[in-house]
């Protein structure tokens, strides 16, 4: 019998390492894993609301709006008024070439991380973590 205790930390510890890895890797781009992880949520979907982008990036949307707001202040994303109250986020010229440079940065990083696993195991990784996460959204 699997010791689910022990499977939720290892996939806790997983998920720190990758963390650790990533922002140290980011870290000469000027920017963290959260504010890169910000900047792929606003490419992907963008004009997205703050409340989108927290929902999106894991966090509560007062985070998401104090990490917008320095970002703003970076020059990194751009928010304008949309409808209502509504504020809708873009990537400014240097916010897209922080996301790209990062994401040159995160391909050697995970190809590092996931190394120990061959393709198959790798497809089956993902696999069974999606159909965990499914219910989500």
């Amino acid at each position: 019998m699997t010791d689910l205790e022990a499977l939720g930390q290892a996939v806790k510890r997983a998920q720190y390492r990758n963390h650790r890895t990533m922002d140290a890797a980011l870290r000469d781009l000027g920017v963290s894993l959260v504010q890169w992880d910000a900047l792929r949520a606003i490419d992907r979907l963008p004009g997205a609301s703050g409340h989108d982008l927290a929902t999106e990036t894991f966090q509560s949307d007062q985070a998401f709006g104090t990490l917008a707001a320095r970002m703003v202040e970076r020059g990194l994303i751009a928010r304008t008024a949309g409808r209502g109250r509504r504020i809708e986020h873009s990537l400014t010229e240097a916010g897209r070439a922080a996301l790209e440079g990062g994401r040159d940065r995160a391909a050697g990083v995970l190809d590092e991380l996931f190394a120990p696993l061959d393709t198959d195991e790798r497809a089956t990784l993902l696999r069974l973590l999606r159909r965990l996460t499914e219910q989500e959204r």
